[in-house]
């Protein structure tokens, strides 16, 4: 089984996948890591250097290259699930869960390392906030199509999975 973490920066999708994996005994793999060492540069380089639109090209193919995977947990970027047909392959090839989390509770995460995430480099306080609350927004349609949403902050997100998946 291979189970695609999906979510906005900073929902815990590598957090929580680390930990689900290791609970499951599953290799874990991060997509952006995935897309960092097989192009050679980091997430935000690509974005400077080639812009989003060649970024999602390049983060469609990582994602597609997953499918020779038995088992695994993989966590996607923030945008992995808006974008071509991402969505519906992921529910095709494995399951899907969304990790949601509170604007604030996103804001407070990403607040440090803003820096290192091009979509957000140089926002703070009540301006990230709004970008969150915004890009949340049009990203959730694609979000809530997941075959399991789990409230971060409600749940014990490695055991409400694990629940689910022996169902």
């Amino acid at each position: 089984m291979k189970i695609y973490l999906i979510g906005f920066m900073g929902s815990g999708k590598s957090f929580f996948g680390k930990k689900m994996a290791r609970a499951y005994g599953l290799p874990f793999v991060d997509l952006d890591q995935a897309i960092e060492m097989h192009y050679g540069k980091f997430i935000h380089e690509i974005f400077a250097d080639k812009g989003e639109e060649a970024f999602r090209k390049m983060e469609r193919d990582i994602l597609h290259r997953t499918e020779v995977l038995p088992r695994a947990v993989i966590s996607c970027g923030g945008g992995t699930a808006c974008f071509f047909d991402n969505m519906n392959w992921m529910n095709e090839h494995g399951l899907t869960v969304y990790l949601r989390s509170s604007v604030d509770t996103i804001a407070e995460r990403l607040e440090k390392d803003t820096q290192k995430r091009p979509l957000i480099e140089g926002l703070e306080g009540e301006a990230l906030k709004a970008f969150i609350r915004q890009r949340l927004e049009q990203r959730e349609v694609f979000y809530l199509q997941a075959q399991l949403v789990l409230d971060t902050e409600q749940a014990d997100v490695v055991e409400e999975l694990r629940k689910w998946v022996e169902m």
